[in-house]
């Protein structure tokens, strides 16, 4: 694929990826929640981090870089120094999670899953956006 292409691919995706953090934001910030709510949550938060990790590997080809999965893409934003050791490792617990939920129901693990959404996975998507949005920006 030619350098324009993936150059208009990474942006359109960035777009999305904003709009989908906006609504986990939103989410984010209620006080309480009922069982679809947090139903809605992890839904959100799953989409949000599948377009976070897409979003950084179409950053990372644009670069020259080969990020095949979720996992080499966090790996290799991590060499290419676009996200840090610590937002590395809780997105890589992120990922897990994501998988552990998508394949099974389980009452302790959603409340698990909602609790680290909530204060661990949320303000790190947050900063990855952040600079994103910033890096695009200043092209």
């Amino acid at each position: 694929m030619n350098v324009k292409k993936n150059n208009l691919r990474w942006k359109q995706r960035l777009e999305n990826l904003k709009k989908a953090h906006f609504r986990l934001s939103e989410a984010c910030a209620q006080e309480s929640y009922n069982v679809l709510e947090v139903a809605g949550l992890i839904q959100t938060f799953e989409f949000t981090f599948e377009l976070t990790w897409k979003t950084l590997k179409d950053l990372l080809e644009l670069e020259g870089y080969d990020a095949t999965s979720p996992r080499s893409a966090i790996r290799i934003a991590l060499e290419a120094k676009h996200i840090s050791a610590s937002q590395c490792e809780t997105l890589l617990e992120a990922l897990g999670k994501r998988n552990l939920l998508t394949h099974t129901y389980d009452e302790d693990n959603v409340i698990e899953a909602q609790e680290l959404i909530l204060k661990e996975f949320e303000p790190v998507l947050t900063a990855i956006v952040t600079y994103l949005s910033e890096k695009n920006n200043n092209e």
